[in-house]
Parts: structure tokens; C-alpha cells; sequence
């Protein structure tokens, strides 16, 4: 059983620059986005959702004390292998990846979420490759 191959004509392309945005607001807003949970067609079973293109995440914010005290694990399948870093340190380091790790956390675990999290280009600063595809800016707000 496969994943159902949808038109790809009415998805759409968006840019979203995350300097001075939290990890969290941006990575659930991203997620509703690349799921195609704001369109009217959205369905549970189908790719409706759009590509999104986050720039600037190095310059996201942490907000508490989540740079030094939250930390982030990864298995490098060898026995004992299980290794961690801090927020913080990952953000300096591979602010890409502490995006990415936020946006799947919310996104679903089975074929459709992995199909899904192909959509997310992730980008340390300004410049990215993607300016053919005439990405729309997207203003994501704080909703309280």
C-alpha cells in the first residue's frame, strides 16, 4: 500500500523567516502548513499541504531556560550509543536541524508524515536555492 500521488498543481510554495520567532509557535504553524490543515480540501489520508522554506534559524529564540536545561538525543545505533546535546548548543551549532526536530515532533509518525516532512527546506540564514519556485511570504503571529 502506497501513499496516493495527488496533483501537485495547487500546492503552493511559502518563505517564513524566523528571526526572533520560538521554536514552538514556529514549528506548529509550519506543521498546519505543510499539512494542508488551512485549506478547505484538507483531508486526513491525502498530501493537500504546501512547501514551506524557513530561513534564518539561526537567529530563532529560546525562550527560558531551555538553551542550557532541555536536551536533545540521538542514537548512533551502536550498542551505548545514545548521545545528547543542549538546546543551546545545537542552535549554535545546527540551527537546521533544532528546527526540523520541532516541525516532526508535530507532524505524524507513519508514511504520509515522513512524505509530508519532505516539504520543509530549512535554511541557517538568508539565502536559499528555492527562488524559481516564487515562494510567498508567509507572517506567522503569535496567537493567544
Amino acid at each position: 500500500m502506497s501513499v496516493k500521488a495527488e496533483s501537485n498543481t495547487d500546492q503552493k510554495w511559502y518563505l517564513v523567516d524566523a528571526t526572533g520567532m520560538s521554536v514552538g509557535r514556529l514549528a506548529g504553524a509550519v506543521a498546519q502548513i505543510l499539512r494542508g490543515k488551512h485549506k478547505p480540501t484538507f483531508a486526513y489520508n491525502q498530501d493537500v499541504g504546501d512547501h514551506v522554506i524557513v530561513i534564518n534559524a539561526a537567529k530563532i529564540r529560546l525562550s527560558g531556560n531551555s538553551k542550557r536545561d532541555e536536551l536533545v538525543y540521538h542514537h548512533t545505533g551502536y550498542p551505548g550509543g545514545i548521545k545528547s546535546i543542549s538546546r543551546g548548543k545545537l542552535l549554535d551549532t545546527k540551527p537546521e536541524k533544532l528546527v526540523e526536530r520541532a516541525v516532526w515532533g508535530m507532524l505524524p509518525k507513519h508514511r504520509l508524515g515522513r512524505k509530508t516532512f519532505d516539504k520543509l527546506k530549512v535554511y541557517a540564514g538568508a539565502e536559499h536555492p528555492h527562488a524559481p519556485q516564487n515562494p510567498e511570504p508567509l507572517k506567522v503571529t503569535r496567537d493567544k
